[in-house]
């Protein structure tokens, strides 16, 4: 079932989604060499807290902590961890924000040190085609639009591969709702968006093939050949003529720019 939220709904999640984006600029002030994606996993979980929200992935469906922090070859769902991050790597954060009844939802990548000429190239185009689906999600349009814009900028035109096992979902209520919104299919496909539809729309692309793996803990997902994947995500609301993004990565890119250990040189 696809919910159509009112404006007074809309204004909840948009505010549970705006938490989580302040959520993420803490990681993006915090994020260096040396320090443990555990670490950030227990500033993020005090940071909602004190700031009246409660961490939407923490006891989902067994899932033990506040956020997914992937590195490297890990695409998402990745468990923090006691291991210190090297310069260079690429560090997805994903979290959720449960308040006033409404979950918000968003993701951003991260390069820590330094980062090569790939892998700024990947997180560039990861984050352009999640603005490029986003301007799909508008009333009249169907799923496959936004799948097909993501599919066709990541894939066809930079070689990327699109993961096809996960996807992006409804929101609001529960933190995964109906429709599906996956980032490959075919234009004018899919149920069709009707303004007042709040969904995730998250690209989670591939640097090399599109195939990926369950790692022994269950829950992460890495890339099958071992390369590095990306992964931004947007909380956004379906309106006529233009999408309503109730996400923001404002705080997330001031703080990224400001950190002297993060490499923000791909935008």
């Amino acid at each position: 079932m696809i919910h159509y939220r009112s404006p007074v709904e809309i204004e909840l999640i948009r505010k549970s989604a705006l938490l989580v984006g302040e959520a993420l600029a803490e990681a993006a002030k915090m994020l260096k060499p040396g320090i443990t994606t555990m670490q950030v996993d227990a500033c993020l979980e005090q940071f909602i807290l004190d700031n009246g929200g409660v961490p939407s992935f923490k006891n989902y469906k067994g899932y033990p902590y506040t956020t997914c922090i992937s590195v490297n070859d890990a695409v998402v769902h990745g468990f923090p961890t006691n291991a210190v991050l090297q310069s260079g790597a690429i560090v997805s954060v994903d979290a959720g924000v449960y308040m006033n009844g409404y979950h918000g939802d968003s993701a951003y990548t991260f390069i820590v040190g330094e980062g090569t000429a790939d892998t700024l190239q990947l997180l560039r185009v990861t984050k352009q085609s999640l603005m490029k689906g986003i301007e799909k999600a508008v009333h009249g349009n169907r799923i496959g639009d936004i799948a097909f814009a993501i599919q066709e900028y990541t894939e066809k035109q930079h070689g990327y591969g699109v993961v096809r096992e996960l996807v992006g979902h409804g929101i609001g209520r529960n933190l995964h709702e109906d429709p599906q919104v996956p980032n490959f299919g075919k234009r004018g496909t899919g149920p069709k968006l009707k303004e007042g539809t709040v969904i995730a729309i998250e690209p989670m692309i591939n640097m090399g093939l599109k195939e990926v793996y369950h790692d022994v803990d269950g829950w992460t997902i890495r890339t099958g050949d071992g390369k590095p994947s990306a992964h931004f995500e947007h909380t956004v609301c379906v309106k006529k003529g233009k999408a309503d993004i109730l996400s923001s990565f404002q705080s997330i890119e001031l703080a990224e720019k400001a950190n002297p250990n993060l490499d923000a040189s791909y935008y």
